[in-house]
């Protein structure tokens, strides 16, 4: 059983080819958190791995999946292997070992830790990736995926994650700081080019998009993917003056339908 956290694609590519691979079924964490549910409760079956996919925030987890981890239970677990895969711009901090606390406190050691580097896509600070620099990070994230492939075969017990400089900093004052601080929905606004046509409120995560006479309207329950920002096929969706003159990047193998399959519309 695969859980799966993703924004523009990069982590259900990396959830989809290591289900693929190990012949085990996807479960969409957005969908989950939007059910309303105060447990998730899954069954395994005997023998059966249990992976979590998802991006790295400001070198951490998002903050929805750390709610999903807290509020999940597993009915027959008896020492299943455990693994993660954090994606990421360039590096993962710490967020590995944030990820084994929440896991732990579960009951669930995580015995696999491992992060795969892709596409930047955070516009709402930095820029995407050139074309060059993006299809390099694509064609080494599927040797990256390689290697996962055959760790979680074997049930390895290792950890093998890109954590940057002064991990301890970035995870432990950074993403805090980012954690707390919702970003400011009020900051999102469509240009003249809006054509109302609803795909940013199809692929939101937390269902926090409605359309309001033929235009999006932001809530309060942002997951910061920036989905919107980046599937909005007129480039209208903008953060402030952050992203007017910022690239836009969605994981060029995943389809728009697989991206709203795993949410819950408003």
């Amino acid at each position: 059983m695969i859980f799966y956290f993703t924004g523009t694609g990069n982590s259900l590519y990396a959830a989809k080819s290591i289900a693929s691979r190990q012949g085990e079924k996807l479960v969409s964490i957005a969908a989950a958190a939007s059910s309303g549910k105060e447990v998730y409760e899954y069954d395994l079956l005997d023998d059966e791995v249990i992976g979590f996919v998802h991006p790295v925030h400001a070198w951490g987890p998002p903050p929805v999946v750390l709610d999903f981890i807290r509020k999940l239970k597993l009915r027959n677990f008896q020492g299943n292997y455990v693994f993660a895969v954090a994606t990421c711009g360039g590096s993962a901090g710490n967020a590995m070992k944030v990820m084994a606390r929440s896991l732990q406190a579960q009951g669930l050691p995580l015995i696999g830790g491992f992060s795969v580097i892709m596409p930047n896509n955070y516009i709402m600070m930095g820029d995407v990736d050139s074309d060059q620099i993006r299809q390099e990070k694509l064609a080494a994230a599927d040797e990256t995926l390689q290697y996962i492939h055959a760790a979680v075969a074997r049930k390895a017990q290792e950890w093998k994650v890109s954590r940057g400089r002064l991990p301890w900093l970035t995870t432990g004052l950074i993403y805090p700081m980012f954690a707390k601080s919702n970003v400011n929905t009020a900051k999102f606004h469509v240009t003249d080019g809006c054509t109302g046509c609803g795909i940013c409120a199809k692929v939101c995560n937390g269902g926090n998009i409605r359309l309001r006479d033929g235009k999006p309207e932001w809530g309060a329950n942002c997951t910061q993917c920036s989905a919107c920002l980046h599937y909005c096929p007129s480039r209208a969706v903008q953060y402030g003056n952050a992203t007017g003159k910022k690239g836009r990047y969605v994981n060029p193998n995943i389809s728009i339908v697989e991206i709203s399959k795993g949410k819950v519309l408003p």
